[in-house]
């Protein structure tokens, strides 16, 4: 039989597909439409050709069979791809909701890392702060430290000037006491040398009046 003599033998009626009034094939529900539609390719290219023509001949039940496996399972194939894309809607759907919560989450990372930076900037101000206060109390503390250690250094000065002043006075006077006890001393040797001198000096001219009131020896 010529290919352009084919006629269709699949009718639609309300309660399925039918083939000259007889019952058609149920549909597979796990048959490949691609697969089965190559099959149905294969079956025409393999048949075999009219010489001088660009005319096949083709097995017409087997061809009607193969259209009418195909037309049977077009829908089942269209609720798989119906199912696919659906599937797809939510894959892409959780995908989103995905990206949407990384991107909430990153948001509130980005959020609570700006809260620590700026804590982290508060605390580091502060820490600052406290060190410039705390040097400057230092500086402070060290004038005020050497202000005493100068007015100390001072008042030992002071006092050691003092004691060196009282010590010399004390010297000087205990060299003059020295000095007039000395003085003192040497007066009243003098003095008594002088009674000395003046007692010898009497003896002597006691003695001198006594010999020349002596008689002469005959």
């Amino acid at each position: 039989m010529l290919r352009q003599e084919l006629t269709p033998r699949i009718e639609s009626n309300p309660n399925g597909l039918v083939t000259n009034g007889e019952p058609t094939p149920t549909a597979s529900p796990s048959i490949d439409i691609q697969r089965e539609l190559n099959r149905l390719e294969e079956m025409i290219l393999d048949s075999p050709r009219i010489p001088l023509t660009r005319r096949t001949l083709v097995d017409e039940e087997q061809l009607l069979d193969q259209l009418d496996l195909i037309r049977l399972n077009l829908p089942s194939a269209f609720q798989e791809a119906d199912i696919i894309v659906r599937h797809k809607d939510e894959i892409l759907q959780e995908a989103e909701e995905y990206a949407a919560s990384i991107l909430q989450n990153a948001e509130q990372r980005a959020t609570q890392l700006f809260n620590e930076t700026g804590i982290v900037q508060r605390a580091t101000e502060e820490a600052d702060r406290l060190r410039q206060q705390v040097q400057i109390e230092c500086e402070a503390l060290q004038q005020q430290t050497l202000a005493e250690v100068e007015q100390i250094r001072y008042q030992a000065q002071q006092e050691l000037d003092a004691m060196r002043n009282r010590i010399l006075n004390e010297c000087n006077e205990i060299q003059t006491g020295a000095d007039e006890y000395a003085d003192h001393v040497l007066a009243k040797i003098e003095h008594e040398l002088s009674d000395m001198v003046r007692i010898i000096r009497n003896g002597r001219e006691q003695l001198q009046i006594n010999e020349s009131q002596r008689p002469p020896l005959y």
